[in-house]
């Protein structure tokens, strides 16, 4: 009995090995569907085969899904059968296992590209279970299921990168290609001298990558007021606040979420209050400066636009934002304009108000000059710029403008 059960194990062993090989040759051929079948028939009983055919196994069965125009599940496939062929310690399946992650992530930036951002998610999301240690892939997995308005999924996978202790801060890398023009990540320091060196890159910089825990309690608590579910939305913040007590970007988040509850009373009060805790972040200031600007405050909008443009005179959307409060002045003044008769009295009051318009016009203009030497294709401050040099009668420099739109 027992010689004819272990002939049995040999015969299914064999059999199991003639179908891995099939399945090799079936690759060979580009018969990708028949060595799936093949693989099929001999996954149930693999473990009776020693290590290295179990390796050819999942080596093949990656090949196999990874092959023609997969879908998103064959890919999944694929990359876990090589990343168990890559753990028995296939050399084929690393290089295989490595194109294919970055064949998932630029397949990823494409759904983007044309918004299907649920498939953008399960990409992103693969990524990650190919890799656990990458978590960043989980986080832009789940904000693309924001935009995808899959967010029972979202917050689940909000929620995972919590429980990780995910954090995203960090430092980047930066340098300018010499042949391009444009500035990319180098991924580490090393390698970014090396560049450097080679003389293929100029103009390396270190920039600090903040922490993303605020942003993941904003996304989670957005989520909670859409559903208008606003006590877990408040709970979410909470939570976040009490084990990052320092957190200034929690803060934020913690406005925004009061904001869009309607709250604005209370978004500007922790507004001010992250100020307090934070006077050299510039985006707390402009962050108070547009709640102002919400609730038809222009005196305080422009007070804290200017805190954000001392602290950093080149934060452009400071300044934007400050040029459009100082001209939401003028509304008042066009209302009045435009309520006045003809009269003699009228007439004098006009060009009163017309003086006092083009006053704010030239105090405006040098914040717009300069936004558009940071930003020169921003046209919706060439036009700004080019309206207000027409109304002064500036006309050359409005042409100049105008040529560039």
């Amino acid at each position: 009995i027992l010689t004819a059960a272990l002939s049995v194990l040999t015969l299914s062993a064999f059999a199991q090995k003639d179908q891995i090989k099939n399945a090799e040759d079936a690759i060979e051929d580009s018969k990708f569907d028949e060595a799936k079948a093949q693989l099929k028939i001999a996954e149930p009983k693999l473990s009776e085969l020693n290590s290295k055919w179990q390796e050819r196994f999942y080596l093949y069965k990656g090949q196999a899904y990874a092959a023609g125009t997969p879908t998103n599940a064959d890919l999944e496939t694929a990359a876990m059968a090589y990343a168990k062929a890559v753990e028995m310690g296939n050399d084929d399946a690393v290089e295989a296992l490595a194109s294919l992650k970055n064949d998932l992530l630029n397949s990823a930036i494409e759904d983007q590209g044309t918004e299907n951002y649920e498939s953008a998610a399960e990409k992103l999301y693969t990524s990650y279970k190919i890799s656990k240690q990458d978590t960043v892939y989980l986080y832009y997995a789940a904000n693309n299921l924001v935009q995808a308005q899959n967010y029972d999924k979202a917050v689940e996978f909000l929620q995972q990168l919590n429980d990780l202790g995910y954090d995203g801060s960090g430092k980047s890398y930066t340098a300018v290609n010499v042949e391009t023009g444009e500035k990319e990540n180098l991924g580490s320091k090393q390698q970014m001298d090396l560049m450097i060196k080679t003389g293929q890159y100029t103009d390396p910089q270190v920039e600090k990558i903040p922490s993303k825990k605020g942003e993941i309690a904003s996304l989670i608590a957005r989520i909670y007021i859409n559903q208008k579910q606003f006590d877990k939305a408040i709970a979410s913040i909470d939570e976040a606040k009490a084990a990052n007590p320092n957190d200034v970007s929690l803060l934020l988040s913690e406005a925004n979420m009061y904001y869009q509850m309607g709250e604005q009373a209370k978004a500007i009060a922790i507004l001010e209050n992250a100020g307090e805790m934070d006077k050299t972040n510039p985006t707390v200031f402009n962050n108070i400066g547009l709640m102002y600007m919400e609730l038809k405050d222009s005196e305080n909008a422009i007070r804290n636009y200017e805190k954000a443009l001392e602290i950093d005179p080149e934060f452009n959307d400071a300044r934007i934002n400050l040029a459009a409060a100082m001209l939401n002045a003028e509304r008042a003044i066009i209302e009045e304009m435009n309520g006045l008769g003809m009269s003699k009295k009228d007439n004098q009051r006009y060009d009163e108000l017309d003086k006092q318009r083009k006053e704010i016009y030239r105090s405006v203009l040098p914040f717009l000059e300069k936004a558009m030497e940071i930003e020169p294709d921003n046209t919706e401050i060439v036009r700004t710029a080019m309206n207000l040099y027409t109304n002064l009668g500036m006309q050359e420099k409005a042409d100049e403008l105008k040529a560039k739109l």
